[in-house]
C-alpha cells in the first residue's frame, strides 16, 4: 500500500492520557455514532495508529467565523476539545489564528497570543504544527486591503510580515502554506482579487518563499488550494508553475490539496495520480484541510447509506495520501461537527467531520483509524521482512 517512510516524527503518546467525556464510547464500530470501548486507549488513537513518520492532523478550532459564532473560543474555553485534541493528533494547523486579520490586526500591531498558545501546546502534546498562510486573496486586514500603498511599500510589508511571522516560529513549524489558492478553478492567476499579485506582478509569489526560507530554513514551505485533488485546469497551472519555480531554485518544498469534498460531488478518483506528479517533481505533498460535508434530510440526521458514504471518501484520501511515498502529513479541517465551519457558508450542508457535536465517533473516524493501522501493520511487515533477508 505505501513503502516505508524516511521522516521520522515521535508518535509517543505517554502523556496524552485524560480520558474522553463518558458518552463517548460503548460499542462496536459498526454501529455508527456509537464509539468503542477504552476510549483513553492507545490503539483507539488515529496518532498511535499512524505508520512511522506519518503525521496525522486537524485544524485548531479558533478565529474567522467563530467569532460571530454564539459561543467562546473553542481553543481557549473547551476543555473537552482540547482533551481530544491532544490525545487524537500528532499535527495541528491553526484555522484563523495565524491569518493576516487575525494575526496581523493593524500594520504596526501584531497579537501573537493565539498563535503561541497553539504552538507551545503542540509542543507540550508532541505535536508538530502547520503554519496557515502567508500570502493569501481573502482575511486581509481593512488596512491593509484599503490602504493607500505604493507598490514599494506593499512589497516592504509583506516581506516584515513574512519575515516577522515565520522568524517568530523558526524551528517550531515544520510545514507552512506560503501561497494560498492563488489560481482560480479555470487555472488563471488571481491578478483582481489578490492585492499582492494584483498590485506586484506574479513574481511576488516567488519572493514570498524566499523570504519564508531565508527566516526558517528548516520549514518546508507548501503551496496550498482546493478544487486541485484531482488533474485539472487549476492542478495543471500548479504544476507548470512548480516546474518554473524549482529552475529558477526557488525553495519550493510540497504542493498540497486541502480536500474540502462534498457527497454532492463524485470523488476525485485521479487524487493519488496527482500527488504522485508532483511526488516525481520531488515535492513533498500533503492532504491538509479534509472534510466531508453532505445534504442533510430535514430531520438534520443523515442516513447509514450518507455516513457510509462520507467514510468512504475520508478513507479514500488517506489512501491516496499513504500510497504516495512522499505524502506524510494528512490533516483534517476539524474534528468535531460542534466547530464545523461547513454549516456556516454551505447551506443546507454539514456533518462533515468525523465526531458529532457531543464528540461520538462516525463510521468516518473508523475509516482513517483502521486504514492508519493497516498501513502501519504492513510498514512493520516490511522492516521485519528486511531484517530477516539481512540476517
Amino acid at each position: 500500500m505505501r513503502s516505508i517512510r524516511f521522516a521520522t516524527v515521535a508518535v509517543a503518546t505517554a502523556a496524552l492520557t485524560l480520558p474522553l467525556m463518558a458518552g463517548t464510547a460503548t460499542a462496536d464500530p459498526s454501529a455508527g455514532r456509537k464509539a468503542v470501548p477504552h476510549p483513553h486507549a492507545k490503539f483507539d488513537r488515529l496518532r498511535a495508529a499512524a505508520p512511522e513518520g506519518f503525521v496525522v492532523g486537524t485544524a485548531v478550532a479558533g478565529g474567522g467565523h467563530h467569532l460571530e459564532q454564539d459561543y467562546p473560543d473553542p481553543f481557549t474555553h473547551d476543555r473537552e476539545y482540547r482533551k481530544v485534541l491532544a490525545r487524537q493528533f500528532s499535527s495541528v494547523s491553526p484555522e484563523n489564528q495565524m491569518k493576516w486579520d487575525y494575526i496581523h490586526p493593524e500594520r504596526d500591531r501584531y497579537d501573537f497570543g493565539q498563535a503561541d498558545a497553539i504552538v507551545e501546546f503542540a509542543e507540550r502534546n508532541k505535536q508538530v504544527v502547520r503554519g496557515h498562510t502567508l500570502l493569501w486573496h481573502s482575511q486581509n486586514p481593512a488596512w491593509l486591503e484599503e490602504g493607500d500603498f505604493s507598490k514599494a511599500e506593499l512589497r516592504a510589508i509583506l516581506r516584515e510580515h513574512i519575515t516577522t511571522v515565520v522568524g517568530r516560529y523558526a524551528g517550531r513549524i515544520q510545514q507552512w502554506d506560503v501561497a494560498n489558492e492563488i489560481f482560480d478553478d479555470q487555472g488563471n492567476l488571481r491578478t483582481q482579487d489578490n492585492i499582492w499579485i494584483r498590485e506586484l506582478g506574479p513574481g511576488i509569489v516567488a519572493d514570498a518563499f524566499r523570504w519564508a526560507h531565508k527566516a526558517d530554513p528548516k520549514a518546508k514551505l507548501f503551496f496550498n488550494d482546493y478544487n486541485v485533488e484531482g488533474v485539472n485546469a487549476k492542478s495543471d497551472a500548479y504544476y507548470a508553475l512548480v516546474q518554473d519555480l524549482l529552475e529558477e531554485g526557488v525553495p519550493v518544498d510540497g504542493f498540497s490539496v486541502q480536500g474540502h469534498l462534498s457527497t454532492r460531488y463524485g470523488f476525485p478518483g485521479d487524487l493519488e495520480d496527482n500527488l504522485r506528479r508532483f511526488d516525481a517533481l520531488g515535492l513533498e505533498t500533503a492532504v491538509t484541510e479534509l472534510d466531508v460535508r453532505m445534504d442533510l434530510p430535514e430531520s438534520g440526521v443523515p442516513t447509514e447509506a450518507q455516513e457510509q458514504k462520507q467514510a468512504d471518501y475520508y478513507q479514500r484520501t488517506l489512501e491516496a495520501c499513504l500510497a504516495v511515498d512522499g505524502c506524510n502529513s494528512f490533516t483534517i479541517w476539524g474534528f468535531t461537527d460542534k466547530y464545523s465551519w461547513v454549516p456556516v457558508f454551505f447551506e443546507g450542508e454539514g456533518f462533515a467531520n468525523v465526531m458529532t457535536e457531543d464528540y461520538v465517533r462516525k463510521p468516518a473516524f473508523y475509516a482513517l483509524r483502521d486504514t492508519l493501522k493497516e498501513a502501519r501493520e504492513e510498514d512493520c511487515g516490511k522492516k521485519d521482512h528486511g531484517k530477516g533477508r539481512k540476517g
